[in-house]
Order: structure tokens, then sequence, then C-alpha cells
């Protein structure tokens, strides 16, 4: 027997210790747009982000998706000050399969190697296989990131193999695709792992 298709994306805020995601909207522009010119961080090669002034077309993008139900974009909010100081999103969602990709993640430098990406991540992977059902949850980086393949793998997210000439970058460079992925029975031991990391 099939089984039927997962539930729509439906916008929600999901509430850590330190960060909130909150459902993305162009409120949240001028916070972004100050996040990303920290450091010039959207001029880093191995991620397409936005520029400041790019900031609202970007999230418009994303909206879009949200509208045809692909995608439920994010802003990433520091608790201690209630700003956006980045973005996440569920994206290339796939009800029929029960399965959706966790990406398109990024966080003003101030914030980076803190809490924030792991706490993010372990509100998403909690609420798509605790509330959404899914079967599978994906993730994909650039084959020269290090870190993010470092930080996917410490999450408990199995390497799946690399797509080659996967993506064109903003650069015009021809990218490699490295995939990853956590399955449903493995959830309750990568949830155990991260709330150990969290101390939660």
């Amino acid at each position: 027997m099939t089984a039927p298709p997962a539930g729509p994306l439906i916008p929600v805020v999901l509430r850590g210790n330190h960060v909130e995601l909150h459902p993305l909207s162009l409120a949240h522009a001028e916070d972004l747009s100050s996040a990303i010119a920290i450091g010039d961080l959207w001029k880093i090669g191995v991620s397409n982000l936005p520029a400041p002034d790019g900031m609202q077309a970007y999230i418009a993008e994303a909206l879009t998706l949200q509208s045809a139900g692909k995608a439920l974009p994010f802003a990433q909010i520091d608790k201690s000050t209630g700003r956006a100081v980045g973005s996440t999103r569920f994206g290339n969602f796939e009800p029929a399969h029960h399965r959706v990709e966790i990406g398109w993640t990024w966080l003003g430098t101030p914030w980076q190697r803190t809490a924030f990406n792991t706490e993010a991540k372990y509100l998403l992977l909690a609420h798509a296989f605790e509330v959404l059902r899914l079967n599978r949850v994906e993730f994909k980086t650039d084959v020269l990131n290090k870190r993010s393949r470092k930080a996917i793998l410490r999450l408990g997210a199995l390497e799946e193999g690399v797509l080659r000439r996967h993506m064109i970058m903003q650069d015009g460079r021809v990218r490699d695709s490295v995939y990853y992925s956590i399955i449903a029975e493995e959830w309750p031991d990568v949830k155990e792992k991260l709330r150990r990391s969290l101390n939660t």
C-alpha cells in the first residue's frame, strides 16, 4: 500500500535556548543585510550568498519557493537581542517521498562557531522527524567547503557521495556537491547526541 504524502510545510516558530527560527519575511531584510556584511561574508566563494543590497531579492525568491510548497525558509534570531543574524530553510521538499533537505544556511561571522548552528539544526531535525514524520533529511555542500562538511558529519549525518559538476557558482566555478543524509531510524541516536552536545 502506498503511503500518503507528508503534510504541507506550514510556517512555524521553532524555539531553542540560544536561537529561535522564525518564518522568513521581508521584515528581516535589514537585520540580515547587516549580519551578512560583517567581514564581507557574502564574498565567500564556497557559498552562493546574497550581497547586503541583494537581501530583499534573496528573501523574495525564498518566499516564492515557499508559496510553491517546496521550501520553508527561516530567519535565525539571536534570543539575546531579538535580531535576525542568519537564515536557514527546509528546501527541495518531496511530500510523496517523505523527504526534505536542510540547507541554505548561513550565520553572520560573530555567531559562527557558537551553539547557534547546532541548535538550529536540532530544531529543524526534530520538526522534520517528529512533527512532519519524514523518512529522510538531506544535506549538501560544496566539496571544497571543509568547515561545512565537518559540521554536517558532527550532526551525525552519513556521507553518501559526490555529485560531480553539480552547480555553477556566482564566480562561474563549476562545483562538485557532497550529499549527506539522516534517516528516521537514525534520529533517536542523533537526537541524543545533539542533546548532549547542547546540554539540554
